[in-house]
């Protein structure tokens, strides 16, 4: 391996050393005279302390200083030296942790829920044209009111994020706005509750028959809808909690998640409080700019990353 040279001033307590001390005047000799050790001794001890610096000559890769020097100014800004210190590689392999756990609950639940909804659709519309007699009305209730229960689902959300999460539960959504410690958090349960309602509407609209339970089964289709998006774009695009591939490069995804970003700094007083409308929110308040600049941060991030 080729090596070079390279230097770095060390700071370090020398002492002067005079001339005088080094080339001492020349004493007439004498046949029994003896060089005075206290003379040589001045040589060391007998100077005055001086704060200087020292040059360390340390061995190095000479092939890879020549690639950084050869380097371009753009390419030089990237170049990134970190020291990664016992502690910190802890922290970043339970972090990891944290997100493949994540993860793996995010991917089962989708694929769980994903199969379930459209098994219970096909059956359920399968069911119901046994007669031979199509129930279109039936059929366009379930569909409109499932469109309806998602859009609906936005509202809510921004509602209960304002009036519910930041005001009496607050002691439970807290843990969301600060650093979580492992895979989960306290608000988590929001999502278990919102799904409680949406199950009760697939299940009674599943096993009934009629208009009703088809409006029913078509909110609760809609909840679900709406559940699963958020998961995605909230927890996996916003937060990070787990790798959410294409979707980060969708524009307005990307102004989604700088809106929602922005209400975790607090900057316009929480808003937004919903997600998918945060934009338009950010909007009515006169943040675009700060938008912006959240937006080109997080691309930089991305692009980083």
């Amino acid at each position: 391996m080729a090596v070079g040279l390279s230097a770095a001033p060390v700071f370090n307590s020398f002492r002067r050393i005079h001339a005088s001390n080094v080339f001492p005047k020349p004493i007439p000799p004498s046949l029994f005279s003896i060089p005075s050790a206290a003379r040589y001794h001045s040589l060391f001890d007998g100077g005055l302390r001086k704060t200087n610096f020292a040059v360390c000559f340390v061995l190095e890769d000479t092939k890879q200083s020549v690639q950084i020097e050869n380097r371009t100014p753009e390419q030089s800004e990237e170049v990134n030296y970190q020291i990664m210190t016992p502690r910190a590689a802890e922290r970043l392999a339970r972090k990891r942790s944290e997100r493949f756990t994540y993860l793996v609950a995010a991917v089962m639940s989708s694929f769980g829920i994903t199969s379930m909804a459209i098994m219970a659709c096909y059956y359920r519309f399968y069911w119901q044209m046994e007669g031979g007699e199509v129930p279109l009305l039936e059929m366009f209730g379930t569909f409109s009111l499932s469109v309806g229960a998602a859009v609906g689902m936005e509202f809510w959300a921004r509602w209960a994020h304002r009036a519910l999460w930041h005001a009496s539960l607050w002691h439970m959504h807290e843990s969301h706005h600060r650093p979580r410690e492992g895979p989960f958090e306290l608000n988590d349960v929001f999502a278990i509750i919102n799904a409680v309602p949406a199950i009760g509407l697939l299940s009674y609209g599943f096993f009934n028959k009629g208009l009703f339970p088809g409006l029913c089964f078509g909110a609760g289709l809609g909840i679900t809808v709406f559940g699963m998006a958020y998961m995605f774009v909230h927890d996996g695009l916003v937060h990070k909690r787990f790798p959410v591939g294409p979707i980060a490069n969708v524009p307005y995804f990307r102004k989604v998640a700088a809106a929602h970003q922005l209400h975790h700094s607090d900057k316009f007083n929480g808003i937004p409080y919903g997600l998918f409308l945060g934009p338009k929110e950010v909007e009515e308040v006169g943040g675009l700019e700060e938008l912006e600049k959240e937006i080109n941060r997080r691309i930089k991030s991305y692009k980083s990353s």
